[in-house]
């Protein structure tokens, strides 16, 4: 960086206009939570989520705003809502606001460059979180995320379990346009492909579908699958939303014994879905603990401290057993 971060930070912090979001998570609401007694005024944090329809990115940019406040920073949380365009006037308002640093989780990994590249330009540093933007061209200071591919390996090992000696065809319910899914689905093919490598009954990976990581779209694909595959098996689904709509879809033609569903992410609906029987088996990500280490991250990269291009934080296969013994479900 051309320009001190230090003194990036202490231009922000004349901007009194900049407060955390509210609940809601739309810029300019304040949080209403004083800063703490001691604390110094380091400046504002912009951060541009997905989607704040998703309970997983509310759970990041809550915990951004929190741990931003006791470390001395307000954050500015908004809703990229899937859509690229929007994101990137999102991105370019928190640059004329000359924000401290800008966390992101890009509603597309490509388009979003030219955008990041006039951050770079500005001299704010970029966090990614979840979703990261390996592309070249752009400086991302860190990316902060869940070990997806690690986590689709897991979601592969619960679908074999979840099938067990009959094997059978699945289908995926995709989101492609996120890096962080595609890693998901790799891991999960790679750990079926090496079960079928030496086991009698087969594995078959039939249909691969948008999901757009949403119920509604999630629905849509599973009754497009069960109408192409009607002795379908399984579903694996990229996160909760997905295959809760998938569940409904089972629902509605009468094969919830028929087929076995595997989710990702951990969300309470879809823990609490897994506890239900309605979901065999989620690897859970912990979006609190993204929070708490992106926010430690423009700390310390505000004192000059190397990063390392990636902090994975690892998943856990949580099925019903877990579910029975956890005391925050119904």
């Amino acid at each position: 960086m051309k320009i001190p971060f230090l003194a990036a930070l202490a231009a922000a912090t004349v901007l009194s206009c900049l407060t955390g979001c509210g609940p809601s998570g739309e810029a300019g609401k304040d949080s209403g939570a004083a800063r703490p007694a001691g604390a110094s005024a380091q400046g504002s944090i912009g951060v541009s989520l997905l989607t704040l329809d998703n309970p997983f990115f509310k759970v990041i940019g809550d915990s951004i705003t929190a741990e931003g406040k006791k470390r001395g920073y307000s954050a500015i949380v908004v809703s990229g809502d899937k859509d690229v365009a929007k994101q990137s006037n999102q991105i370019k308002d928190f640059i004329v606001k000359k924000v401290s640093a800008i966390v992101l989780s890009p509603c597309d990994s490509k388009a979003i460059i030219p955008v990041i590249q006039e951050a770079n330009a500005a001299g704010i540093p970029v966090f990614t979180v979840d979703i990261p933007c390996n592309e070249p061209g752009v400086k991302i200071a860190t990316q902060v995320a869940t070990d997806n591919y690690g986590g689709g390996k897991e979601a592969g090992v619960a679908m074999i379990e979840a099938l067990g000696e009959t094997g059978g065809k699945v289908a995926i319910l995709h989101f492609k346009q996120a890096e962080s899914c595609l890693l998901r689905v790799k891991g999960f093919r790679e750990t079926i492909d090496a079960h079928n490598a030496t086991a009698k009954a087969k594995i078959e990976m039939v249909t691969e579908l948008e999901s757009g990581g949403a119920k509604d779209m999630g629905y849509k694909a599973a009754e497009d699958s069960l109408q192409a595959h009607a002795d379908l098996r399984g579903i694996f689904a990229i996160n909760d939303p997905a295959a809760l709509g998938a569940r409904a879809a089972l629902e509605k033609a009468g094969k919830t014994q028929q087929v076995m569903i595997v989710g990702f992410d951990g969300q309470p609906e879809g823990k609490q879905a897994i506890k239900d029987g309605k979901i065999y088996a989620d690897p859970i990500q912990f979006p609190d603990k993204m929070g708490v280490q992106i926010v430690d991250a423009i700390v310390r990269h505000s004192k000059g401290e190397s990063l390392p291009p990636q902090m994975l934080i690892p998943t856990m296969l949580y099925r019903k057993a877990d579910a029975l013994k956890d005391p925050e479900l119904k």
